[in-house]
C-alpha cells in the first residue's frame, strides 16, 4: 500500500467489547478520530464471569459509565467466597470499596453510550475481512468497504482473528480448559462472588443485577466427560442446585475456549493487541474485565504520542511493558489458584490455613486484585 497523508481516522479498532469501547473513548478524549468497527448488530454479549474487580471498577468510573448503570444491570460485590466440596466456605474482602457484578451486555451498552458521547464512530454489523499494512496507513476491508487507519488497535476477542494473521499467536496449551456462563432470574443472596469447588470443575456465582445471579461454570476437557450442559454441571454441585432450585433462565447458555491463549508479542508496526485478543490463561481469578479496562487505559494514554512517532513497534513499547507487568500478576494469580483447584488436598490444607488465619485472605486480595 502506498503511503499515504490524507488519512482522516486516527484509530481504527475491531471490536466494540469492552477494551475495545474503553481504548476508542480515551483516543477520542485524546483528540483523535475514532472508529469501532464490530460484526454484532449492537453490544455483543458473551460468556463472561461478569466480576469487576477494584481496578477495572475505578477505570470504569473514570470513563463516566458507571454513572449509566441502574439497580437492575448490576450489584455491588464486597469480597470473594471459596465453597468446599463439603460446605466449608472461606471469605476475603475486596480492597479498596469493593467491585462490581456487571451484565455483560448491560456494561456493553453503557460504554456504547459513553464512546459515542466522546464523539467515537461505532459501525455495527461491520466485518473486517482482512488489513494491510503500509507506511502511514493500515487499510482494513470490511463488510461495508474500504477503511483507513494510522493505526489497528485488535479488540476481537479471545481467538482474535487478526492476531493470528499478524503472526502474534504464541505457543498453544497443553492443558484445554472450557467455560460455559447462564443467568437465573432470582435475587442475589449475598454481595459476595461465590466460587464453588468440585472435582475439576468450578461453578463462579455472581451477583449481576437487583433480580439476577450469574453462573458461570469452569472446566477441564480431561475431567469432564460426553455432553455438557449447565444442567450436567450444576448437578456437581448439591448445595447451588438447592439455591437455584425453581429458578427462571434469565440468558441463553454461552460457553467459550480452549480459554487459555498466549501471545508473542501484543504489538507491531502500526498494530495493537487488547482485551482478551492481548493473551489470555483462565478465568478463575474474574480479573479478565480489569485488566482489560487498565491497559485500555493506558494504551488511550499513550495513542497521541505513539501516532506522532509513526505508531512504529518502538513507539508503541511503552504499552507492551505495562500491559506484559499486568499480565504477569494475573497469570501468575491464576496459575496459583489453577493448581491449587487441581490438587484438591492440597487446596484444603490452603484453605484450612486462611480459615484460622484471621485477615491473611483480605491481604492476599489486596495485593493480587488492588
Amino acid at each position: 500500500m502506498a503511503p499515504r497523508s490524507d488519512v482522516d481516522i486516527d484509530v481504527a479498532i475491531v471490536g466494540a467489547g469492552p477494551a475495545g469501547l474503553a481504548v476508542a473513548t480515551f483516543a477520542a478524549r485524546a483528540g483523535l478520530r475514532a472508529v469501532v468497527c464490530e460484526r454484532s448488530a449492537g453490544p455483543p454479549d458473551k460468556a463472561c464471569g461478569e466480576g469487576l474487580m477494584p481496578a477495572g471498577l475505578r477505570v470504569l468510573t473514570a470513563l463516566g459509565a458507571r454513572e449509566l448503570l441502574g439497580p437492575e444491570d448490576c450489584s455491588p460485590i464486597e469480597g470473594i467466597r471459596y465453597v468446599e466440596e463439603d460446605g466449608a466456605t472461606i471469605t476475603g474482602k475486596l480492597p479498596a470499596g469493593g467491585g462490581l457484578g456487571i451484565r455483560r451486555t448491560a456494561l456493553a451498552a453503557a460504554l456504547a453510550r459513553t464512546a459515542a458521547g466522546s464523539g467515537v464512530e461505532i459501525r455495527w454489523g461491520t466485518t473486517v475481512t482482512s488489513f494491510e499494512r503500509g507506511a502511514d496507513a493500515v487499510e482494513l476491508q470490511t463488510s461495508a468497504g474500504e477503511l483507513e487507519g494510522r493505526i489497528l488497535i485488535a479488540a476481537d476477542g479471545l481467538h482474535s482473528p487478526l492476531r493470528k494473521s499478524a503472526g502474534l499467536d504464541g505457543p498453544a496449551e497443553p492443558r484445554e480448559r472450557f467455560g460455559l456462563r447462564q443467568h437465573f432470574r432470582l435475587p442475589p443472596w449475598s454481595r459476595l462472588v461465590e466460587v464453588h469447588l468440585s472435582q475439576g470443575v468450578e461453578a463462579f456465582v455472581t451477583p449481576a443485577g437487583a433480580s439476577r445471579v450469574g453462573v458461570a461454570f469452569l472446566w477441564e476437557r480431561a475431567e469432564v466427560a460426553g455432553t455438557v450442559s449447565c444442567e450436567s454441571l450444576l448437578r456437581r454441585f448439591p448445595a447451588l442446585a438447592e439455591r437455584l432450585s425453581g429458578a427462571l433462565p434469565d440468558s441463553e447458555p454461552r460457553g467459550a475456549g480452549p480459554l487459555a491463549h498466549a501471545v508473542r508479542s501484543r504489538i507491531s508496526e502500526r498494530l495493537v493487541l487488547v482485551g482478551d485478543a492481548a493473551g489470555y490463561v483462565d478465568a478463575i481469578t474474574g480479573e479478565g474485565l480489569s485488566m482489560a479496562l487498565v491497559c485500555a487505559e493506558k494504551l488511550g494514554s499513550l495513542l497521541p504520542s505513539a501516532l506522532a512517532r509513526g505508531a512504529t513497534r518502538h513507539a508503541l513499547e511503552p504499552y507492551e511493558q505495562v500491559a506484559s507487568r499486568e499480565f504477569r500478576r494475573y497469570a501468575t494469580v491464576c496459575r496459583s489458584v489453577l493448581a491449587l483447584a487441581r490438587r484438591p488436598r492440597l487446596r484444603r490444607r490452603v484453605l484450612g490455613l486462611l480459615r484460622h488465619t484471621p485477615g491473611l485472605f483480605d491481604r492476599i486480595l489486596a495485593l493480587a486484585l488492588a
